[in-house]
């Protein structure tokens, strides 16, 4: 009898859903499982509906309707989640011990690599042309010259996050 019933009212359901969910303010998936909740709480109670979709049409309805006046009590999400996690003290740590970690491998890199990766790290945010100005080389090298430290700083680091 269940299974038949579930067979026969899941179309309706979903009809019925999608066309309620927009106005209430939910999602048709959240409605048609609300339905479904109350179908199977009237069956537990050994009481299934005389007229399965007219009930069906009829707790639509209601559950939109309970979803809408909740929504009206509900109080929005004032605090940036992301803001919280700029203030939470263990983030706050493990990002300055990043830093550091990362920091500390571009002092180790070779040859002119620790000034070409601070200068690109530099909060200031220098251009290319003042970058290559600052360290006496041509723009154009710049790219092969940053792939080669940042290939240089990968293979320095990975011991650092395998160990982790």
């Amino acid at each position: 009898m269940t299974h038949e019933l579930v067979t026969a009212l899941g179309p309706l359901l979903t009809a019925e859903a999608s066309a309620e969910a927009y106005a209430a303010g939910t999602e048709p998936a959240d409605l048609e499982q609300a339905v479904w909740l109350r179908l199977l709480e009237r069956l537990d109670a050994e009481d299934p509906p005389r007229d399965p979709p007219g009930w069906l049409r009829r707790v639509v309805r209601a559950e939109a309707r309970r979803s809408r006046r909740a929504a009206r009590h509900e109080t929005p999400l004032t605090r940036d989640p992301a803001a919280d996690a700029r203030h939470d003290p263990e983030l706050l740590a493990l990002a300055a011990a990043r830093r550091r970690a990362l920091r500390d491998a571009v002092r180790r890199l070779p040859g002119r690599c620790p000034r070409l990766m601070e200068a690109l790290l530099s909060p200031d945010d220098p251009t290319y042309r003042e970058i290559a100005g600052e360290l006496g080389i041509s723009q154009g090298s710049l790219g092969p010259e940053r792939s080669r430290c940042l290939g240089c700083l990968r293979r320095l680091l990975t011991p650092e996050v395998a160990a982790r």
